[in-house]
């Protein structure tokens, strides 16, 4: 079986390849082709990969290549993790809004908007290419923002495109632990869009137990986030939210620390990055030890700003454990290609599934996965506090969406606008501007 990952000179490759080398199942993968359209981060990406399958027994044969064709014919499985514009525009999109005071986080907020507007144009052009010469693949969107990304590419690709994020599960599994449940046990009552959902219930053997960790405050103070949230919160939600809500929950403490703090996450990446990779030109540097220790830098020091805030400090040795994206791919192709029907938190198109958004939209909910793809499950109604979120981050991102689309710069203003963590229509036409001029690749906003 043919994988072929696209941004395969990217950072968190290895994390996939480390999976597939502990898979020995009837059906596995037996042959990866990266793609990517800087040689360098390729060459670099093929050496940690060559060290990491030194003495495994029928590694899965690795391909590096620029030609994008060559990448996707006969492919069954594709992977998306593009970052278009690199680390370098992560770091312009934090810092054009913090000048704004407005929050730049990747996926969240205007920072969030910015990179949808760069990269929804050449995910969808993939998308087409994809159609028209691997048309049997599998796509698996890593790209962030993921649902947007996803809703974006399935307009082309139908159901044959799913999204998928590890916070869910990572959020799940911390829960379980915290009640002394199995993770492996346990179902999941998850529902929402990417990097903004909620867990309504844990259940084991037909009975929740999530209402047991919500009644117990030295309990729920005691994982990452009852530390991030407080515990008064999450008891009045009656929900255990991603830890990517603290954004919306405490967000002026969050652009305050972001604000204060000595380097941006984007820039910190940047430059560790590029340390890494100039290392990787040295024939004579270990590849995959240098690579993990940058990875466990990387992993020590996620949303630092945000524990800052909540006064948490350093994440626990156990939230630093592997086994998440990665592992939620692997269970998905799993599950696809081998017909083994399983129960993963994905990112699909609604159908009929949250009343509150159409057929199309693409959410984050628990689905059952087999050979004839992903179909989301049936959920509970989401909460009031939770629908206005939800449905205003949705009318973002059809904003980003129709603006992609359009060329016109005053849906992208709209887009901006229309986030609840942008206030004003006034930042929303400075961010536009600021945005399109450190941003080459945004050019094509210039209709009205």
């Amino acid at each position: 079986m043919k994988l072929t990952i696209l941004g395969g000179g990217g950072f968190r490759v290895p994390l996939v390849y480390g999976a597939l080398l502990a898979d020995r199942a009837e059906g596995r993968v037996t042959a990866v082709t990266l793609y990517d359209t800087d040689a360098d981060r390729l060459t670099a990406m093929a050496r940690v990969l060559a060290d990491q399958a030194e003495g495994v027994p029928d590694a899965p044969a690795v391909l590096a290549t620029t030609e994008l064709d060559e990448a996707l014919r006969g492919a069954d499985f594709i992977f998306s993790a593009i970052r278009v514009g690199g680390l370098e525009g992560r770091a312009a999109d934090e810092r054009v809004a913090l000048g704004e005071g407005v929050l730049g986080q990747e996926t969240v907020g205007a920072g969030g908007i910015a990179y949808g507007l760069r990269t929804v144009p050449v995910a969808v052009e993939l998308a087409r290419r994809i159609a028209r010469l691997a048309p049997h693949a599998w796509v698996i969107n890593f790209t962030n923002p993921a649902g947007l990304v996803t809703e974006a590419m399935s307009r082309h690709l139908g159901d044959r495109v799913i999204g998928i994020c590890d916070s869910p599960v990572g959020l799940g599994r911390r829960i379980a632990r915290t009640l002394g449940v199995d993770p492996e046990r346990a179902r999941i009552d998850y529902a929402g869009l990417n990097h903004l959902g909620w867990v309504r219930g844990l259940h084991v053997d037909g009975r929740d137990e999530l209402p047991r960790l919500l009644a117990d405050p030295r309990l729920l103070g005691s994982f990452e986030e009852g530390k991030l949230f407080g515990t008064d919160w999450l008891q009045s939600l009656g929900a255990i939210p991603n830890e990517y809500l603290h954004y919306y929950y405490f967000n002026r403490e969050a652009v305050r620390a972001y604000q204060d703090a000595e380097q941006t996450r984007g820039a910190f990446l940047r430059d560790q990055q590029e340390g890494f990779y100039a290392r990787m030109k040295d024939p004579a540097a270990p590849a995959f030890p240098a690579w993990d220790q940058t990875r466990a830098e990387r992993e020590a020091t996620y949303m630092s700003e945000n524990r800052e805030v909540a006064g948490v400090g350093e994440r626990d040795e156990s939230d630093l454990e592997s086994g998440g994206y990665e592992q939620v791919a692997l269970a998905l192709m799993r599950a696809v290609a081998r017909d083994e029907r399983t129960s993963l938190i994905l990112n699909v198109r609604n159908r009929s599934t949250l009343s509150v958004l159409d057929a199309d939209a693409v959410i984050e909910v628990p689905c059952l996965v087999d050979a004839n793809g992903a179909r989301p499950v049936s959920v509970d109604p989401l909460p009031y506090h939770a629908v206005g979120l939800v449905t205003a981050v949705k009318a973002v991102e059809r904003a980003v969406l129709d603006a992609a689309a359009s060329g016109s710069r005053a849906t992208a203003v709209q887009a901006f606008a229309l986030h609840p963590l942008v206030d004003s229509v006034s930042v929303a036409r400075r961010l536009v501007d600021g945005y399109t001029k450190v941003h080459p690749g945004l050019a094509y906003l210039n209709r009205p």
